[in-house]
């Protein structure tokens, strides 16, 4: 296991990847029912404030990425190719083999009380999901938004975990002090569907419950509703039945996304496929045929068909990168403060 490659990809110096000593690892198994066959790498890192690469088409440029590899287990992980940087397998090696970096509040602290900090947005759940099963235990999150908090730096956090409501308080603190963005990943409602494809995680209702919980707590919640899943999640019943649950849980937006299939993702997916849809084999090779992303034809269609049902029912698409205003809190009165959004 190559552990001074801990980095957010790979590098040709190895001084530069290495965010940890070797003898910083420790690594525990723990005999209880929801961690069976699971194995925690603590490690202490040497930076958890990580730029994006200039490429990326994501629509921030900061991450905080407390863990690496996710027992959600979703077979479609765009992350999972990050195993391969370890030599830790990127299919059942990246479900069950969980990087804890246990010193990220503190470094997320320091980092943001240096001088050369100037208080950039800050997302988080953007590889693998902080709120993942192993937060439970270790519980990274809630040193890492007092301190976003405390400086007043605005964050946004992408989850498909019930374990944020844990820390509803630290967010309703956050949110009155800076801009915070919360999202809830839903691509689907289909009971089927969610236990093949997203075996580890919360059944989607349970997530639009955790939409409807901060919602109902004056912290505006949006859903990712991905991914989309061609010639499986994607009929027009599974998308109506799909926005108008989301609609019910109070989000403030949808926003589709299409299944991308990056390398060590799409390979642990079509092995998948083969087992279980075999007869879309062939299908999917076609769709993909030009990378990892589904053509643009088939991209419009859907999010074509999601904001037209998202209009249908009252919500709408969320802009990129963008982050709720949030507007002081009036002054307090003997009945409390209450927060006013925007």
């Amino acid at each position: 296991m190559r552990w001074e490659n801990l980095a957010d990809g790979p590098s040709r110096d190895v001084a530069d990847a290495a965010l940890f000593g070797a003898d910083a690892v420790t690594t525990r198994t723990f005999d209880t029912p929801e961690f069976s066959g699971i194995t925690f790498h603590e490690i202490r890192a040497r930076t958890i404030v990580n730029r994006v690469p200039g490429a990326s088409r994501m629509p921030f440029e900061w991450t905080v990425n407390p863990y690496r590899g996710c027992t959600h287990a979703c077979v479609y992980c765009f992350a999972r190719k990050t195993h391969s940087y370890l030599d830790l397998d990127t299919g059942l090696g990246f479900d069950s083999q969980i990087v804890v970096k246990v010193n990220a509040p503190d470094l997320v602290r320091r980092r943001l009380a240096s001088p050369r900090w100037h208080g950039e947005h800050i997302a988080m759940g953007t590889n693998v999901d902080c709120y993942q099963r192993a937060e439970g235990r270790y519980g990274l999150m809630p040193g890492i938004i007092a301190a976003l908090r405390d400086h007043a730096n605005p964050f946004s956090i992408l989850t498909k975990g019930t374990l944020i409501l844990r820390d509803l308080g630290l967010l309703r603190q956050a949110a009155a002090v800076t801009d915070v963005g919360i999202s809830v990943s839903v691509g689907f409602v289909d009971q089927d569907l969610w236990r093949t494809v997203e075996p580890g995680t919360p059944a989607p209702e349970r997530r639009l419950d955790v939409v409807r919980t901060l919602t109902d707590n004056g912290i505006g919640c949006g859903v990712l509703m991905a991914p989309v899943i061609p010639f499986i999640g994607d009929r027009p019943e599974q998308l109506r039945a799909t926005v108008r649950a989301i609609a019910a849980s109070g989000a403030t937006s949808v926003t589709p996304l299409v299944l991308h299939l990056r390398p060590g993702a799409r390979e642990w997916f079509m092995a998948w496929l083969e087992q279980h849809h075999p007869y879309l084999v062939r299908r999917y090779e076609r769709l993909y045929a030009e990378g990892a992303y589904a053509p643009k034809w088939y991209q419009r269609r859907i999010t074509r068909q999601v904001h037209e049902l998202a209009e249908e029912f009252g919500i709408g698409p969320t802009r990129a990168g963008a982050t709720r205003r949030i507007r002081a809190p009036e002054p307090a009165s003997p009945g409390g403060t209450q927060l006013t959004l925007l």
